[in-house]
C-alpha cells in the first residue's frame, strides 16, 4: 500500500511539473520585463518583409526543425566550430533566416538585455512573418528559455525527411505529442515556400530497385518536372514551388493537390495513405478558408509548446549562435 502511495505521488508530482511548465508560457510573457519585445520584433518583419516575401516559408520551416529537435529551445540557430550542430544536419542544410534572426536579438539585446530567449524570437518571428504575407494568426504564449545543446544527429533522427512514409510520419509526429490532425495541418505550411529538387528527385529517377518513377505521383506532373525542372537525378540547385501557382498564398491549394497526387514529397502523398488523415485533408478541402485558418493557428500553438524549456530550465542566449553566450 506504502508503495502504491509513492508511486501515486511521483505520478502527482510528475503532473504538476509537466502543468507548471506550460503555465509558464503566457501571452504577453514580457510586458513587465521587455514591454515592446514583441513590437520590435512584428515593426523588423513589416520593414522588411516586403523586400523578400519569401522569407516567410523558411522562417516557419526553422521553428518547426527547431521545435522537433529537444523541444523548442533555440538550439537550431547555435553554430559549431566541429560541424555537429544541429544547422550542420542534412534536414536542415537548406534552412535560412538565421541573420534575420539574428538581426532581431541584437535589436532586443539593445533594448533589453539578456531578457528574451531566441526559442521566442524563433516562435514569434514565424507567426508574424506568416501574418505579414497575408496569412494566418496564432496566439504564441511566451517564456520559452534557449538550450544550450545542439547535435547534428539529433536533428537527422527527429526531423521528418521529404521522403518520409506515413509510419514514419505518424511516429515522429507522435515522439512530439503531436496528433495526426497536427500532421496535416502542419504539412498546410507546403502551401508557401520552395524547394529543390534534391528532395524529390529520387521520385522522378530512382524510385526502387524494381520502379524509377514514384507511382503515387500524377504521371502528368512528373513528366513536366522532369522536362522543364528536375532533369536529371544529380539536379541539387533547381527550386521548386511546393504549391505551383499559389506559393505565395496561405490557401487550401496545397490539398487539393495532394487529393490529385500531386504533392511534391512523399511525405506529402504519404498523407493519402491513411484514412484518418485522408479524411482531414477531405474536410479542409470541402471547409472554408476561415476554418482552416483556425485549425492550423490551433495545432501550430500546440507545436510551439513542444519540451518547451521555462523557468530556471535553460538559459537566455545573448547570441542566437553562440551556445554559451
Amino acid at each position: 500500500m506504502k508503495l502504491l502511495n509513492v508511486a501515486v505521488a511521483f505520478a502527482f508530482a510528475a503532473m504538476v511539473l509537466i502543468g507548471s511548465s506550460e503555465a509558464q508560457l503566457q501571452m504577453n510573457f514580457y510586458a513587465k520585463s521587455c514591454p515592446n519585445a514583441e513590437k520590435i520584433i512584428s515593426d523588423h518583419i513589416q520593414k522588411h518583409i516586403h523586400n523578400g516575401p519569401s522569407l516567410a516559408a523558411p522562417l516557419i520551416r526553422m521553428h518547426f526543425h527547431d521545435c522537433f529537435v529537444r523541444g523548442c529551445d533555440g538550439s537550431v540557430l547555435i553554430n559549431s566550430t566541429s560541424g555537429n550542430a544541429e544547422k550542420d544536419s542534412a534536414p536542415n542544410l537548406t534552412l535560412r533566416g538565421f541573420g534575420f534572426v539574428e538581426r532581431i536579438k541584437t535589436l532586443l539585446e539593445a533594448e533589453c538585455p539578456k531578457t528574451v530567449s531566441c526559442a521566442d524570437i524563433i516562435a514569434l518571428t514565424a507567426r508574424d512573418a506568416v501574418v505579414a504575407t497575408g496569412g494566418p494568426s496564432w496566439r504564441v504564449p511566451t517564456g520559452r528559455r534557449d538550450g544550450r545543446i545542439s547535435n547534428t544527429t539529433e536533428a537527422l533522427n527527429n526531423i521528418p525527411p521529404p521522403t518520409s512514409n506515413f509510419t514514419t510520419l505518424q511516429r515522429l509526429f507522435a515522439n512530439q505529442g503531436l496528433s495526426l490532425k497536427d500532421l496535416v495541418l502542419l504539412s498546410g505550411a507546403h502551401t508557401i515556400g520552395v524547394s529543390h529538387c534534391s528532395s524529390m528527385s529520387t521520385r522522378l529517377y530512382n524510385f526502387s530497385t524494381t520502379v524509377k518513377q514514384d507511382p503515387s505521383l500524377d504521371s502528368e506532373y512528373a513528366a513536366n518536372l522532369k522536362a522543364n525542372k528536375c532533369k536529371s537525378l544529380n539536379d541539387n540547385t533547381t527550386i521548386l514551388e511546393m504549391d505551383p501557382g499559389s506559393s505565395k498564398s496561405f490557401d487550401l491549394s496545397y490539398y487539393r493537390l495532394v487529393l490529385k497526387r500531386r504533392g511534391l514529397f512523399q511525405s506529402d502523398s504519404a498523407l493519402t495513405t491513411n484514412s484518418a488523415t485522408l479524411k482531414v485533408i477531405n474536410d479542409l478541402v470541402n471547409g472554408s478558408e476561415k476554418k482552416f485558418y483556425k485549425a492550423f493557428a490551433k495545432s501550430m500553438e500546440k507545436m510551439g509548446r513542444v519540451k518547451v524549456k521555462t523557468g530556471s530550465n535553460g538559459v537566455i542566449r545573448t547570441r542566437c549562435s553562440v551556445a554559451g553566450s
